[in-house]
């Protein structure tokens, strides 16, 4: 899948999870780095691709992003297993354990969830993809869905571009529609400053 597919997937994701189980109270400062953090999950397991967006705008990304390909074990690979998903869950944790007394008025949990949120939408899109997942690593298996290749989506094509990504904006915008009210009642009375 293409970034701007993992980031609309991610938010998806995390508003499927708001309105199932809605938080009692939460900062404003909490759902700003929240948003941030649920978009950088949906986008973290490419960090193994050196032609990421994250490696094309940093100066010297272009060798990191080699760098890391190589230490991560190349694109679709440890990033993308539960082996993976728990590592940059660990690391996500301590990062943002450290970044606390900085920022004291964030739920770090809520933020952490949210993070993870994207990772696993990411994981979820790159599985209907004609390369599948590796799931289960290390065991040498890729998975995808539907179980014939011919019948996923090939990234970047017109499946991805006219049918994914356009169900999904759809899909966000049906979501608030309906939760209107919802949305309107938390934002005013259960999001503070």
């Amino acid at each position: 899948m293409t970034g701007r597919t993992h980031d609309v997937a991610a938010i998806t994701a995390l508003g499927a999870v708001v309105f199932a189980h809605p938080p009692h109270m939460m900062t404003l400062a909490t759902v700003l780095v929240a948003v941030l953090a649920n978009q950088l999950g949906g986008i973290a397991p490419d960090i193994d691709q050196p032609t990421a967006p994250l490696w094309r705008n940093l100066p010297v990304g272009k060798f990191v992003g080699k760098g890391f390909d190589k230490l991560l074990g190349g694109h679709r690979f440890l990033t993308h297993s539960v082996l993976g998903l728990a590592l940059f869950g660990e690391l996500a944790h301590l990062l943002l354990v450290f970044l606390h007394p900085i920022m004291p008025h964030v739920n770090i949990g809520y933020v952490w969830w949210a993070f993870m949120i994207g990772m696993l939408s990411h994981l979820i899109m790159d599985t209907l993809t004609k390369e599948g997942v590796p799931w289960l690593l290390p065991l040498p298996f890729k998975f995808g869905f539907p179980p014939l290749k011919s019948l996923r989506i090939t990234t970047g094509k017109i499946g991805e571009k006219f049918v994914l990504f356009p169900l999904l904006l759809v899909l966000d915008i049906a979501f608030c529609a309906e939760r209107y009210t919802w949305l309107l009642t938390f934002m005013h009375k259960r999001i503070i400053s």
